[in-house]
């Protein structure tokens, strides 16, 4: 996965660098969201495939069943709806999941800018260079 946040194959990675600046922990924060809005999306869409082939797998076992195949097919096909439908269950945890990371990374996105970005706005307005935060802390 090397240094990016969102992952190298997720479409909206982001670097794990130490810019620290304001404007760069606003990008990092924006894209972070975006890309839990994203994996979001997905999830639920990957969770509603997965129960409506549980459904069919289900559907298809009692087809089976009926058509007087072997018992064991007709197993094997119930045993793979319940495990989608199991796998479905933690797919929307994992939604859940991607949901809370990213309305907890708007709010820290928004208290981010309410805290600093005045802050920023004087130091970038100014010709003259200034310390480094915690530079007059030593």
């Amino acid at each position: 996965m090397g240094n990016d946040i969102a992952g190298p194959n997720s479409g909206a990675s982001v670097p794990a660098d130490g810019d620290n600046r304001y404007k760069a922990v606003q990008r990092k924060l924006k894209m972070l969201a975006r890309a839990m809005d994203t994996a979001s999306g997905e999830l639920a869409q990957l969770q509603r495939d997965m129960r409506q082939n549980a459904a069919r797998a289900e559907g298809l076992a009692v087809d089976i069943a009926n058509a007087e195949l072997d018992r064991k097919f007709v197993e094997m096909t119930n045993q793979v709806s319940i495990a989608l439908g199991g796998a479905a269950a933690e797919v929307r945890k994992l939604h859940e999941t991607a949901q809370e990371v990213s309305g907890r990374t708007h709010a820290a996105r928004r208290r981010h800018a309410r805290l600093y970005e005045a802050l920023d706005t004087v130091r970038s307005g100014r010709k003259e260079r200034t310390p480094k935060p915690g530079f007059f802390a030593h």
